[in-house]
């Protein structure tokens, strides 16, 4: 704390919220048909579900959410003109480029992650990086900053390569980080969008996206799906519902739809994200030019909690009995405590809505004493 009188903190306030319960037909775990899987909770960053979630598999195109993340960030700085070449061509899933043709680096996003086109993530690769090979130094080196340690690329479309491979768990890591870019996240949760092409410049294709979660299962805001020989099927998706944001991903897996669905009606019926209440208190000033200042906690962050049965949260609201002059804005002055069953799960700070000045004026005892039990006339 920047500034707190060195007197007992004083319990002011304490509200009390009963939670919902369980629901009781939900498994207490889910079983799928994956090598690997894991669900993710974004708003704690913890992992709530795993099996095998550190075991390095290929993960076939879900690979190009890194691709398509890198590409955006490029076009945000600069939506250049790419030309097609035949050196950009790829075998597989594809957005049906021409040589010679040109589009934008955002529109070989799209492709990327509408069509899973492979020649739209060689074609990105090789415009931002001279090669696909230099392009997986671009990619592995995000990898270590995203915290991806299972994780080693070797090409943009996530075709089978020697040594390409991730794990369950570093692939939510990267969901995470892609979905926080709003051009990944709007592109991502849409079930087709369009692409107008620079040259020629009378073709237009629209493409449909081939998460299927997008339309059948509620709350799903994206995802990539991948296959090849080797990885199965592999697919990574996100769902959020009343502020809860969750990342499911499952490699080699037949059943990946249906396990994507049970993996998310486990996490939203098992777990909530709660929202403390905004507290809006006053507090006694000594020594000041007003005698009173409004003291509030800035906007709660959510707490992920589990949905337990009779379980209760309380807040409880700590102050000084009064605060010396002066006092600033940024001054930490108290604080909301969150109880879960009696046990501290957050702590929120009290700020001053206002700066009080220091009274400079010459005071004599009485004029203290009063100030002390703001006796002010």
């Amino acid at each position: 704390m920047k500034k707190l009188l060195s007197v007992l903190l004083v319990l002011i306030g304490s509200l009390t919220v009963f939670r919902t319960t369980v629901q009781a037909d939900v498994p207490a775990t889910v079983q799928t048909s994956a090598r690997a899987y894991a669900l993710y909770c974004v708003n704690n960053g913890e992992f709530l579900l795993s099996n095998n979630a550190d075991e390095q598999l290929p993960m076939a195109s879900t690979t190009k959410i890194m691709t398509a993340l890198l590409t955006l960030e490029a076009a945000a700085e600069d939506n250049r003109v790419i030309t097609f070449t035949e050196d950009m061509t790829a075998e597989g899933s594809s957005m049906n480029l021409e040589i010679g043709e040109r589009l934008t680096l955002y529109d070989l996003a799209v492709g990327m992650l509408m069509q899973s086109g492979n020649d739209a993530a060689n074609a990105a690769a090789i415009a931002l990086a001279g090669s696909a090979e230099d392009f997986a130094v671009m990619m592995n080196a995000r990898a270590k900053k995203i915290g991806m340690e299972d994780t080693h690329f070797v090409t943009p479309s996530g075709l089978d390569a020697e040594g390409h491979d991730s794990s369950a768990h570093d692939m939510a890591l990267l969901m995470d980080a892609a979905m926080r870019n709003p051009d990944f996240a709007a592109i991502t949760g849409s079930t087709d969008m369009t692409v107008s092409f620079i040259e020629p410049s009378d073709k237009t294709v629209s493409y449909p996206n081939h998460n299927r979660l997008l339309t059948f299962y509620d709350g799903c805001v994206g995802g990539k799906t991948g296959y090849t020989d080797a990885a199965g099927r592999c697919l990574v998706t996100c769902a959020e519902r009343d502020g809860l944001r969750l990342i499911a991903v499952t490699l080699d897996d037949g059943d990946d739809w249906d396990d994507h669905a049970a993996l998310y009606d486990y996490g939203f019926a098992h777990y909530y994200a709660f929202t403390p209440e905004s507290v809006s208190i006053e507090a006694d000033v000594v020594g000041g030019t007003c005698d009173r200042v409004n003291l509030h906690t800035p906007r709660p962050q959510s707490i992920v909690l589990p949905r337990d049965d009779n379980a209760v949260i309380q807040t409880q609201i700590y102050v000084p009995a009064f605060l010396y002059a002066p006092v600033k804005c940024g001054d930490e002055v108290g604080r909301a405590v969150i109880l879960h069953d009696g046990e501290k799960i957050a702590e929120i700070p009290l700020y001053p809505d206002q700066d009080i000045d220091y009274d400079s004026r010459r005071r004599g005892f009485v004029e203290t004493i009063k100030d002390l039990l703001n006796w002010h006339s």
